[in-house]
């Protein structure tokens, strides 16, 4: 899976043990760091934490295992009107 900025990507105990259990996460991707170091089949990504609405919480920097990330379909996130400067979508 290649992975680009605008990616919707399930973070979960796959891709690194620090996001087990209930420390899952919906990332919406901003960029790939790819002048950092990582180790063969790591990768550093950095983009925003979303809720169960689909609305950014967070940004966030980090560090996972490529083959554990998950994608996301934006049907996952309800539907329906969103108040002005509330949807990040298109704001990053």
């Amino acid at each position: 899976m290649r992975i680009k900025p605008g990616d919707l990507l399930r973070v979960d105990g796959c891709a690194s043990v620090q996001f087990g259990g209930d420390r899952a996460l919906t990332l919406r991707v901003v960029s790939v760091l790819d002048d950092r170091p990582t180790f063969d089949g790591w990768i550093w990504l950095a983009g925003y934490v979303l809720d169960a609405k689909g609305l950014a919480t967070d940004k966030r920097e980090l560090f996972v295992q490529r083959a554990g990330l998950h994608p996301v379909t934006a049907a996952v996130f309800p539907v329906g009107c969103r108040q002005a400067g509330t949807a990040v979508s298109a704001a990053y």
